[in-house]
């Protein structure tokens, strides 16, 4: 009997229609071409039978509390990344890799506290960061300093701590204030006195007191490495004049000895 071959063009034409299997949408997922929708499916972490040619990745409204190491796939053409109105507390140093094309990054609406300037290396074409209605009462400069292609950024309903450790993000802001959205939403929070007062609206001469207080890394090791110095040069010296004065009254006495009659 012999074999029933399918033409070259029907071939084709069904490869086109039935994806392979690794270009599968997720389980709990809505897909069209290049972009992926899991908002509000109750899920826990990142689904990672994604497409590598997603651009769009929808993630919003959703119980995901952590982005552990390698939290993604490699998604070379991811444009978008949205994770709004989910419980993050912590994103891995390491939980961004393999989404160095990304332009657009929700992380509004969450519960972050902490950011590290690691986080977001890898994130070389970022244009777009929403940080808005989170916990973070201060940010270190190294994080937006890390976003070479920065454009926009939204702080907006974060309980800020407007003490001396706000003058690195201060002075940013005030060195970008182009790049800044909602500016009359970046309130402080703490201390009391300062509630609800705009942080952009604070001048050099809020901060003149904490010119003497605030030092660089390199000036605690400095300092780390000096103190026992000039502990042990103390030391030695106290000893030298110690000997000094021993040896001196000796002197003196037996000088006294020789002229007794």
């Amino acid at each position: 009997m012999g074999c029933w071959r399918v033409p070259g063009p029907v071939l084709a034409l069904l490869l086109l229609l039935c994806p392979p299997p690794w270009a599968a949408c997720p389980a709990a997922c809505r897909c069209s071409p290049a972009e992926v929708d899991c908002s509000k499916q109750g899920l826990r972490e990142v689904p990672w039978s994604l497409s590598t040619n997603t651009s769009t990745l929808w993630l919003g409204y959703n119980f995901i509390t952590v982005l552990g190491p390698r939290s993604f796939p490699p998604l070379p053409g991811l444009r978008l990344l949205s994770l709004a109105h989910n419980r993050l507390e912590l994103i891995h140093s390491q939980a961004l890799l393999g989404l160095g094309a990304l332009q657009q990054l929700d992380l509004s609406h969450n519960h972050l506290t902490v950011l590290t300037p690691e986080t977001f290396l890898p994130l070389t074409s970022l244009a777009t960061l929403n940080l808005g209605s989170n916990r973070l009462g201060e940010l270190e400069p190294g994080v937006l300093g890390a976003l070479p292609q920065l454009q926009a950024l939204l702080l907006q309903d974060n309980p800020w701590v407007c003490s001396c450790g706000i003058l690195p993000l201060w002075r940013w802001l005030s060195h970008n204030r182009e790049k800044v959205q909602e500016k009359s939403l970046l309130l402080c929070r703490v201390p009391e006195q300062l509630n609800k007062y705009p942080i952009m609206a604070f001048g050099d001469e809020s901060f003149r007191h904490c010119q003497d207080t605030l030092l660089a890394p390199q000036h605690y090791i400095t300092f780390f490495i000096i103190g026992p110095f000039s502990f042990i040069a103390s030391i030695f010296f106290c000893t030298f004049l110690g000997s000094l004065a021993v040896f001196y009254h000796s002197l003196r006495r037996d000088s006294h000895c020789w002229r007794r009659p």
